[in-house]
């Protein structure tokens, strides 16, 4: 009998008895899964977050990120001691996510694999992923209305950037005790772009605004100017991009530095294809993993299952749909003074989901006009929202941090 009361304490039957909560975070993840596997939502984030979920919420397992490390003194703990005592998760947490490593080198693996081309191609339309931000200043007002702190409305707004390792990097450092439900949040309605679009088209848009051909209107009216070497504009580009937000947005230096400098490395060709293939392959996907599995273990039932996350959850959808109605609108105003018109569905993919928010709205204008492909002009808006939210992110943790 002592042999099998020792077996059933070593098992987690018992915690799981204490803790009930802990099965419900446990189906969460099971569902985080499966829409990552069988959906094909976002696996590459999805699978290691909800994998990461699962994890934490084993009792016993020590999996579980903890918010606070001292050494009882009121002093941080070094990352051998956080290991020793908190376990292997909380030392990677620690190290990779607090210092906020990862999501720039997300980014610089973004950049690594994105093509500006379009958006220079077509610089006016990449305004109209400025516009696209309203969605993280609305919310951002809201939250604060219905008490939300400074730093957590400001955390909770960015999610309105649709750009996952922005949301991340702006709650490390404004709204840590936050992360998760975030980082869920803003991944999980990123994934859902499919659906969300179509829906804030629906409420702002006409059928006839719809069927704006953009190459009938290039052909209409041509443009004037037109970039003799292309090849040259993108090498120069992210250079002085970079050299621009660092001066003015210092704060935002990180994520729009490693953004740019990856597309540099990308744009320079055969001499730098080393460092391109290490910035979009090996160290973009090991930072997917180590961010999605940190992450996904904040999220035990004491830290997400509050009333705080519902919100947050709302809010986060609130900000996409403002974000793209934003856009819409901003091509609607744009529309009544140019003779040159633009299609709303580039407004509203100003916001950074890349590349899935043009691709759903380059299908939703063949649907109208099966000649009508707005799918290069739809990235420049599009890869505009990516540096448009870095920058937003940067303009929120200057003014508080």
């Amino acid at each position: 009998m002592e042999v099998l009361t020792r077996l059933y304490e070593m098992t987690a039957f018992q915690e799981f008895a204490q803790s009930p909560l802990s099965l419900l975070m446990i189906l969460l993840a099971l569902g985080l899964l499966y829409l990552g596997i069988f959906r094909h939502f976002e696996p590459l984030l999805l699978v290691p977050i909800g994998f990461g979920v699962l994890l934490a919420n084993f009792p016993g397992g020590g999996m579980q990120v903890i918010q606070s490390v001292d050494d009882g003194n009121g002093k941080s703990m070094e990352l051998l001691a956080i290991a020793k005592e908190h376990g292997i998760m909380n030392m990677l947490y620690y190290a990779l996510i607090k210092t906020g490593l990862l999501p720039p080198l997300i980014f610089m693996g973004v950049g690594a694999m994105t093509d500006f081309g379009p958006m220079l191609r077509n610089l006016r339309l990449a305004f109209f992923g400025a516009a696209a931000q309203i969605g993280i200043f609305a919310v951002l007002l809201s939250a604060l209305a219905i008490g939300f702190s400074p730093q957590e409305a400001g955390a909770l707004g960015i999610i309105g950037g649709a750009d996952g390792p922005t949301a991340i990097y702006t709650a490390i450092i404004l709204a840590p005790h936050l992360l998760g439900p975030i980082a869920i949040a803003a991944y999980s309605y990123m994934a859902l772009i499919p659906v969300i679009l179509p829906l804030a088209v629906r409420i702002s848009t006409t059928e006839k605004e719809l069927k704006i051909n953009m190459r009938a209107q290039d052909k209409a009216y041509p443009s004037k100017r037109k970039i003799k070497n292309l090849s040259l504009v993108k090498i120069l580009f992210p250079i002085t991009l970079t050299a621009i937000i660092a001066i003015l947005v210092p704060s935002a230096t990180p994520l729009i530095g490693m953004l740019l400098f990856g597309n540099l490395v990308k744009e320079i060709g055969s001499d730098t294809n080393r460092l391109f293939k290490a910035a979009s392959e090996t160290i973009m996907n090991t930072a997917t993993i180590f961010l999605g599995l940190t992450v996904g273990a904040t999220m035990s039932a004491e830290t997400f299952l509050q009333s705080q996350t519902l919100l947050i959850i709302f809010g986060g959808f609130l900000a996409f749909i403002i974000s793209m109605i934003g856009g819409i609108i901003a091509v609607k105003i744009y529309n009544l003074f140019a003779k040159k018109k633009i299609n709303p569905l580039i407004g509203a993919t100003g916001l950074s989901a890349v590349p899935m928010a043009s691709r759903v709205a380059n299908e939703i204008a063949l649907k109208y006009d099966k000649t009508n492909h707005i799918l290069q002009y739809a990235m420049s808006s599009n890869i505009s929202g990516v540096i448009g939210s870095a920058v937003a992110a940067g303009v929120l943790i200057t003014f508080l941090s």
